[in-house]
Parts: structure tokens; sequence; C-alpha cells
């Protein structure tokens, strides 16, 4: 009989351990989904609607084939390398142009970002920013500057993975600060938008004045659209 107890005992005790660990592994798991979703989140409701562009990460079709997929596109999980800079405008080139400057500096206060290298004509976006296209700041025209982005969770403005990740957080009037063999250009923020990867518009050049634009990916964590922040040269 006392045998008989111990293993019903014995038995009980298992099955709450079993409950409790399942208990915890569906509380894990929901927690890290909304960890992962959180940024997304926020970002349609108070980023987004600033942009006149919605993303829509739930109700498109794109996003739910990347669901039943398993999300292959939140934190770069899919086959394409988005860390190199020629996929993320798949029928854009960037111009091979005749400078002789292979680097300079670019500098965004709001962000804590100060003197972060962008390199022309370069591909991996782990290790510096990079000049897509376009003339060198403080010429007529749109120098195009790429940077990566991720859960914001990770941001990090030294850190060139992380560097853009709070991009969306910049309003029109704010400052980007540009340094090019010891001159430094200042441009003001005077347009914020999203676009798509066919999108080309925003790598197109305008000389009728001396503009810049900063692109990364959004959602954060994802890379199904990118953002487009325009400036225009208003002091050296």
């Amino acid at each position: 009989m006392a045998l008989y107890v111990f293993a019903k005992t014995r038995s009980l005790k298992l099955k709450w351990l079993v409950s409790v660990i399942s208990v915890i592994c569906i509380f894990s798991g929901v927690s890290l989904l909304a960890w992962a979703l959180y940024p997304i989140i926020s970002f349609e409701l108070f980023y987004a609607p600033r942009f006149g562009s919605l993303v829509k990460p739930i109700a498109s079709e794109e996003i739910k084939n990347t669901i039943a997929q398993g999300f292959p596109q939140v934190l770069g999980t899919e086959d394409i390398d988005y860390t190199r800079a020629s996929v993320w405008f798949p029928k854009a080139r960037s111009l091979k142009l005749d400078i002789t400057t292979s680097s300079y500096w670019l500098s965004i206060p709001k962000l804590r970002i100060e003197k972060a290298a962008v390199v022309l004509g370069a591909e991996d976006l782990t290790k510096s920013l990079i000049h897509f296209t376009g003339p060198l700041p403080g010429n007529l025209g749109n120098p195009v500057i790429f940077g990566h982005s991720t859960l914001i969770w990770f941001y990090n403005p030294t850190d060139y993975r992380t560097i853009f990740s709070k991009l969306p957080e910049l309003k029109i009037d704010d400052p980007i600060f540009i340094t090019i063999d010891n001159i430094t250009y200042q441009y003001k923020i005077y347009e914020m938008k999203i676009v798509t990867p066919e999108d080309l518009s925003v790598l197109e050049q305008n000389y009728d004045g001396a503009y810049i634009t900063l692109i990364t990916c959004v959602p954060p964590g994802t890379y199904f659209k990118r953002l487009a922040v325009l400036g225009k040269l208003v002091n050296i």
C-alpha cells in the first residue's frame, strides 16, 4: 500500500512538473514573440502615420506569406543578405563616380551618432555607412547614404549593424552634419517618407540645390520597406 501511495505521489509530482514546464515554455514563447513584434507594431502606430504611409505588417499578403514561412524577413533570417547595400533596391545600381575621396564622416546629435564613417561604393553595411550614389556632400545633387538597422532593443550608435535603428525618431528641421576634409556641412531635414524597394525616386538626382538622403529598412527588424530621410544644405 505504501509503495502504491509513493508511486501515485511521484506521478502527481511529475505531472505537476510537466505542467509547470509547459506553462513556462508557452509564456517564454509568447514573450519572445511580443518582444520581437512590439517595435514593429509601435512603429506602425507612432511613426508610420507621420510619414504618410503605413507598412501594414499584418494585413498585407507579403507579411502573411512571411508569417507562414516563419518570419524569414524579421531579423534578417531569410536567404538574402541585407547587410549588402546592393540588395536594398534590386533595380538600382550605384553609380561609379570619379571621386578621389573614399570616405567621410556623418553625425546626428539627436541619435548620438558622432562621426560615423561613410564609405563610397562599399558593400558591407556592418562595417560602415555606405554612400550608394550621388555626388559628395556639399555639392549640388543628392548623395544617398545607406545605414543598417535592427530591432530597437539592440540600438548602439557606434555599431554599424544597428546605427540607423532610431532613424524614424528624427523630425523635420533636425540637423545632420557631414565632415569632409575638415569642412563640416550642416543639413536640415525637410521630409521623411516610406517607399518600397522598387521605388527608385529617393535615389534620383536634383541639381537645383545641395541635398542629402539617408535610407534604412523599416519596420525595425524587418526589410519590407525603406525609410528615406531627406535633408538640404543650410550652412557650412
